[in-house]
């Protein structure tokens, strides 16, 4: 067996590969995504009465298209009763942090990162009580999100666009990983 210098052995640490605690009733879906010669076509979703095929409970009562300019972060919202469903095109690549802020959930205080684009294609469905934010990791070009909300936005009294500062579940969520 190598034996590692004093230095190497004082620093020295094993990644934990174990899985980490999920956010009840967040859900991850992955499309599926066509490609030939030509380009490519990901079906976001089929809708039967203004339901997703794929989440049957949700009903769609508006679609939005968000662009993030380079490493910008925009965080965090939190809704007492909108649900979000997320998309970020393949070609794009965003971190999306959620954390469950629900009062008794049995994920209260889970804080999960999920690399959204970067040539996969994902639905994520983001419940009320559960804050969400991205961070565009891509350093020189904007990164796009597509979402469906089940409610729709008001800026009068029914608004249910509430905030928590960015750096709420600390700054270091937002940190790319090293090593």
């Amino acid at each position: 067996m190598t034996q590692f210098n004093a230095k190497a052995r004082a620093n020295y640490s094993v990644q934990d590969y174990t899985p980490k605690p999920k956010i009840e009733g967040l859900e991850i879906c992955e499309l599926r995504r066509f490609n030939d010669d030509g380009g490519s076509m990901t079906e976001l979703g089929r809708l039967e009465g203004g339901k997703l095929q794929a989440m049957p409970d949700f009903d769609v009562k508006q679609v939005n298209y968000s662009v993030m300019e380079p490493l910008a972060i925009k965080a965090f919202h939190l809704h007492s009763r909108q649900t979000d469903v997320w998309y970020v095109p393949p070609s794009d690549k965003l971190l999306l942090v959620v954390a469950d802020a629900r009062e008794g959930s049995k994920s209260e205080g889970v804080v999960q990162r999920i690399v959204l684009g970067d040539g996969k294609s994902f639905l994520v469905r983001i419940p009320p009580g559960v804050a969400h934010g991205a961070k565009n990791l891509r350093p020189a070009q904007p990164s796009v999100i597509i979402y469906s909300v089940d409610l729709h936005f008001s800026v009068g009294d029914d608004c249910d666009e509430g905030r928590l500062p960015w750096d709420h579940f600390g700054a270091e969520v937002w940190d790319v990983e090293r090593g």
